[in-house]
């Protein structure tokens, strides 16, 4: 019997390797049995396997056998050979052993001949434990369900090289236990986090993604055309306009959980399209916000890894602890306190221009003052904010989406989330003075004509309006969900824990 072909010490080239299978392929039809029949029908997976063995065995004692099973999955590895056979079969739930014999087979036990490692295969019998201990399909009947004409890369040690992982994400989760769990997990965040808001009110809805204002964010945006209507659109750089839309028009709670998308480079922390919640609360303000987020991200760590402590993603790091309440921090005091800069001293481009000169911070040529404080907060005061954290009270120049806050002047009542020296989200109790607005809109428009800034905030016309019919007061937050999704998971790379992150050519 000759094994499959990846079981060679003598580099072979793919070339060869794909033809080898190739020949097996036409062998197998040849002896009448298809290669990809349309239908099988599994019975169990390796982890109810699993468990199933362990009741039979609670039941019947050691050496009993379960009745027999029906799984489907990929040959991952294979041992032994002549009279019998082990594979290592992998379905979405993880791996099993299963056990082939050529007296219980007879002549299906010929089909090894024609398999090779990443084929997909069905097996029949009960699970048993070998041995040596490992629970086991001992396989009474054997279905080839697809086979693989291209080999899995390496023999599959462990796909080493990070920018396949991504380009071939298939592959990255075939060979990479890790990229399944992390995955799940991420499938698992998002449905706590709409049980989250479902139970608290919210009605989860859906706005457009092409838009004729790219509004609602300070952001470039990615342009495109629409030809029935000649006329260019974009995509949308947040969901905000279109939710406080509903809000006016009389719904008090809305949210949606979408893909959003900025034309801007990508790093370790940012990726050009990406998934937020953002959600709109009437007669709410950003305290009731803050309470919501930090029992929000604590109930879906909880819910997902049983824990709100969160292991540090570096082996030097801290652990994090998602336990409410989180600290409110006021963000002039905090500036003071990391760089010694104050921005209410510091009022215009120059002083502040001048300030971070003599703190080696970057000045972007042609900024506003709003982005130079932004990188004041990013250089200075972020990195310390490894503790779950709410950094409070921002300038109206860095926010004109936001409400003033009485009795404090140029300041309004916004705040961002902190974890891991990262940001997690951004909210607002939302701007409901329409003069307010239009003026702050005016101001954002002659503000990019002035520094030629494509990633200003915009006018958008149809949403004043709105606002002029009456917006109650309102709570707003926007959360990014793949960077909640790093936290949770442990990853330091955004790239991880999107299933297919934006690379280079």
């Amino acid at each position: 019997m000759t094994g499959p072909e990846e079981t060679t010490d003598q580099p072979v080239s793919e070339a060869r390797l794909i033809q080898a299978r190739m020949d097996k392929l036409e062998r197998l039809r040849k002896r009448g049995i298809d290669p990809y029949p349309a239908r099988f029908k599994p019975t169990s997976d390796s982890a109810s396997a699993r468990t199933m063995l362990d009741t039979v065995e609670a039941d019947q004692g050691e050496g009993a056998k379960s009745d027999p099973l029906i799984l489907a999955g990929r040959m991952m590895a294979r041992r032994g050979m002549g009279k019998a056979a082990f594979i290592d079969l992998r379905d979405a739930t993880g791996t099993i052993q299963l056990h082939l014999r050529q007296d219980v087979l007879g002549e299906q036990y010929e089909l090894l001949d024609d398999l090779d490692l990443g084929d997909i295969i069905g097996a029949e019998g009960p699970v048993f434990r070998t041995r040596r201990g490992e629970p086991s399909i001992e396989v009474q009947s054997l279905t080839v369900l697809t086979k693989a004409t291209r080999p899995l890369p390496d023999k599959w040690a462990g796909l080493r090289d990070t920018e396949k992982r991504f380009r071939q994400r298939y592959l990255d989760l075939i060979a990479n236990d890790r990229a399944m769990e992390i995955a799940r997990m991420r499938a698992d965040i998002v449905a706590s986090m709409r049980s989250f808001m479902h139970k608290r009110g919210f009605m989860e809805v859906e706005t457009p993604m092409l838009v004729t204002v790219p509004a609602g964010a300070s952001a470039r945006p990615f342009g495109t055309h629409h030809n029935a209507l000649d006329r260019d659109l974009y995509l949308r750089i947040a969901t905000e306009l279109h939710l406080k839309k509903l809000i006016v028009g009389g719904f008090d709670k809305v949210c949606e959980i979408g893909r959003i998308f900025r034309n801007e480079g990508f790093d370790q922390d940012h990726n050009p399209e990406f998934t937020t919640i953002e959600s709109y609360e009437a007669y709410a303000d950003y305290n009731d916000v803050m309470e919501m987020v930090e029992e929000m991200v604590s109930t879906i760590a909880h819910e997902v890894t049983g824990s709100m402590i969160v292991p540090p993603a570096e082996e030097d790091g801290d652990e994090i602890n998602l336990t409410p309440p989180w600290p409110r921090l006021d963000l002039r005091e905090e500036i003071i306190k990391r760089s010694g800069i104050d921005f209410l001293e510091c009022s215009d481009v120059e002083s502040l221009s001048e300030a971070m000169r003599e703190r080696d911070i970057h000045v972007e040529p042609g900024a506003n003052w709003g982005r130079l404080l932004d990188k004041v907060i990013s250089d200075h005061v972020e990195p310390h904010l490894i503790q779950p954290a709410f950094l409070v009270d921002y300038p109206v120049e860095m926010s004109p989406l936001a409400k003033r806050k009485p009795d404090s002047d140029g300041i309004v009542e916004r705040f961002e989330g902190f974890v891991g020296g990262h940001e997690l989200c951004n909210a607002f109790t939302e701007l409901n003075d329409p003069v307010d607005q239009r003026a702050r809109f005016e101001e954002q428009e002659r503000l990019r004509r002035e520094h030629g800034d494509d990633e200003m905030d915009r006018l958008d016309e149809d949403f004043l309006v709105a606002v002029e019919h009456g917006m109650p007061p309102t709570g707003g937050l926007g959360l990014g969900i793949d960077r909640l999704a790093m936290l949770i998971t442990g990853e330091r790379s955004i790239r991880e824990v999107i299933l297919y992150p934006q690379l280079r050519d």
